[in-house]
């Protein structure tokens, strides 16, 4: 890699969805590497530091022993501004923990779909709290200061980090949900819906912005001048820079890739800064060499681009120091982090169903059934961008606690009995004498296009577990979800319904208020529909006809301890 810094004069580093130094990294192994590209570029003829960044969706989310959060729709259904700001904070501690000084994040999307891969990825359908939520920015980045111009990009010290609002413009809205697609709105609607959250992001400083694979009425967002160069760095008047997504692009054309020289043409001139090319970073080179000295792409152009860059490297103290400070290595899924963590997860818990008030559970005297593979299993409960990717199942990945963990730590051990059993038939149930049953169902990990959905059920076991369990047993149906899913038909059977969305490491928030240690407080962050048929429904639509409207909510008291 010297080799490939020294001779193409790179600029900027990423660590692609899932990659890593190696398998459970520590943060000094990442702070090595970091540090080793840094050196590179720091040797080369005008010493000019690389800026390293990485996916942080939510927490510094591809890190052995990372604090995980919930993703931003469990966020969204807070409806705490502070607390995300609080978490963008730990966050940004974190990635600088590993080195890390620049992140893909917030995702300022607003989900107008749930049958989109990246629903969870929106804080809301609703652009007001995606707007809210947008102080995550200032954790990320720190407190603008008063006097600082707006537009500006503004990175407060060694503990903050770049963000990067994203995706640059209209991704949550395209035509049925489905990723990378076209969404089909008027200007209007297009700078009402999905432009608030850049606007906000703005004028707290942001420092990025990062292009959306997605078209607008059939023109590539990577190539609209309109967009990027009118109204983003124009009307708005935003100064750091714009990226593009990875390979974002090769994908302005299909198949990707072809006339890619045009592509290139196309994204420099309507306005892109930095370009995200994982591999074929050589030709990508000669190409913009060949496209500038034949005039296509004006010196102009190059300058702007190059100032802009510049400008972030700047202010985020890179020329000063460059290099990683191993001093914060602790912070990294630190106890103060997991708990605010564990915060998170109580706040975004929605209670949609509580028949004759069952929650909150006893603690004491109970022969306590737990059932569904969710209930035990940490990749299944943080879901996709954790660790890998498209995320994955299993305990192994990284440090948490489970929701099984998390109840046992909960329930009075002397006189209570805890029962798992991940699929219990009929038989058991009848025969057990349960004296109530907590039932953990939800989606299977996934990311971006695989988790496109168009029919949005539980997969099975859990809709027949839910029927055999509810059935026989009081039961509490707990959903682990990156969206609103097909619950109507169960409900009848239920006497307690949980939305949990992806509540990452720290399980026991869900136990926190299942227990009554904390009241049940969130609210939808999105709508609740009947059936797939329906969508896409949102909040303000005419023919609004929800199983649970946006801001819905229970609400539960907390109890004391000798419950």
């Amino acid at each position: 890699m010297n080799r490939v810094m020294k001779n193409y004069f790179i600029g900027s580093v990423l660590s692609g969805g899932g990659s890593s130094p190696g398998v459970n990294a520590s943060a000094q192994e990442w702070i090595k590497m970091v540090n080793q590209f840094q050196r590179d570029a720091l040797s080369t003829r005008l010493g000019i530091p690389m800026i390293y960044g990485i996916d942080s969706v939510h927490g510094h989310s591809t890190v052995y022993n990372a604090t995980i959060f919930p993703h931003n729709i469990g966020l969204g259904a807070t409806r705490d501004p502070e607390l995300v700001k609080r978490i963008g904070a730990a966050t940004a501690l974190e990635a600088r923990a590993t080195g890390i000084p620049y992140l893909f994040a917030p995702c300022v999307a607003v989900c107008r779909d749930p049958r989109w891969g990246r629903c969870y990825e929106s804080y809301s359908e609703d652009p007001e709290v995606v707007s809210s939520m947008t102080e995550i920015v200032t954790g990320l980045q720190g407190d603008i200061p008063s006097t600082s111009p707006k537009g500006v990009p503004y990175v407060g010290g060694k503990t903050k980090v770049a963000a990067c609002a994203k995706h640059y413009v209209g991704d949550g809205g395209t035509v049925n949900g489905i990723n990378e697609n076209n969404t089909i709105l008027s200007r209007h609607g297009l700078l009402s819906i999905h432009m608030p959250g850049y606007s906000a992001s703005i004028i707290k400083g942001v420092s990025t912005v990062m292009v959306s694979y997605s078209s607008w009425n059939g023109d590539k967002m990577h190539g609209n001048r309109d967009l990027i160069t009118g109204f983003l760095k124009g009307t708005l008047r935003f100064r750091g820079f714009v990226i593009t997504d990875w390979e974002g692009l090769d994908r302005m054309t299909s198949p990707r890739h072809a006339n890619y020289s045009n592509s290139i043409l196309r994204g420099i001139n309507a306005g892109i800064d930095m370009i995200m090319v994982p591999m074929k970073y050589k030709e990508f080179i000669d190409d913009l060499n060949q496209l500038v000295t034949n005039h296509e792409i004006p010196m102009s152009r190059i300058d702007d681009a190059v100032r802009r860059v510049l400008r972030v490297k700047f202010t985020m103290g890179l020329f000063e120091n460059p290099l990683a400070d191993e001093t914060l290595v602790n912070h990294l899924g630190s106890h103060e982090h997991r708990e605010l963590a564990r915060e998170a997860v109580r706040k975004s818990l929605v209670l949609l169903k509580n028949t004759n008030s069952m929650l909150p559970l006893p603690k004491k005297g109970s022969k306590i059934l737990v059932a569904g593979a969710h209930a035990d299993n940490l990749g299944y409960q943080c879901g996709g961008w954790t660790i890998q990717w498209q995320g994955q199942s299993g305990n192994n990945a990284t440090v948490g606690t489970t929701i099984m963990d998390a109840i046992m730590n909960t329930v009075d051990k002397q006189s209570s009995q805890v029962v798992y059993q991940e699929n219990p038939d009929t038989k058991y149930l009848q025969s057990e004498g349960f004296s109530y049953a907590i039932v953990v169902v939800g989606e299977l990990p996934y990311a971006e296009t695989e988790g496109n959905n168009m029919n949005l059920t539980i997969p099975e076991p859990g809709p027949t577990m839910i029927k055999n369990v509810c059935r026989a047993v009081k039961c509490v149906v707990v959903v682990v979800s990156g969206r609103p899913v097909v619950i109507e038909p169960y409900l009848k059977w239920i006497d307690g319904l949980v939305a949990a969305w992806l509540p990452g490491t720290e399980g026991q928030g869900v136990a926190d208020v299942l227990f009554g240690n904390y009241g049940f407080s969130g609210k939808l962050s999105r709508t609740w529909f009947r059936s797939v048929d329906q969508l896409p429904m949102n909040v303000g639509d005419e023919h609004y006809d929800p199983l649970f409207p946006f801001g819905f909510g229970l609400t539960t008291e907390p109890t004391d301890d000798s419950n």
